[in-house]
């Protein structure tokens, strides 16, 4: 092997070694976005375009917002309603709701109200 080709083989190695722990380091990911507005009794629905496997959720909020629950869809058809009933202030986020396992998530549906006629809502997984 000659110096160059070693040498060439430890920066793509050292590279992939970079990579490969930034990957790793912060594992929550979006499972969607959407708008509460204020005085609505229904929910947001967030469809997901293809199932995501988490074994928790974690919510954000854009404004601030009174958040009531989260109705999750698995791709099962089964559902699980996590309730919050709790004040979120502008770019806040609730705790991890976990689940009994990672499932595959379908969809969302965010049930709350804004505080300021509108409000941005980001719901996290993790895997």
């Amino acid at each position: 092997m000659t110096k160059k080709t070693l040498l060439s083989v430890i920066c793509v190695l050292t590279g992939l070694m970079g990579v490969s722990s930034a990957a790793h380091a912060d594992d929550k990911f979006t499972l969607g976005r959407t708008i509460l507005l204020e005085n609505a009794n229904h929910g947001a629905e967030i469809p997901l375009l293809v199932c995501r496997r988490t074994d928790a959720i974690q919510v954000e909020a854009r404004k601030d917002l009174h958040l009531r629950k989260v109705v999750v869809t698995f791709n099962n058809g089964d559902t699980k309603t996590i309730r919050f009933h709790r004040n979120v202030k502008e770019d806040r986020t609730t705790d991890w709701r976990k689940f009994a396992y990672k499932r595959c998530v379908k969809k969302l549906e965010v049930f709350g109200e804004s505080k300021n006629s509108s409000a941005g809502v980001r719901v996290y997984g993790r895997s």
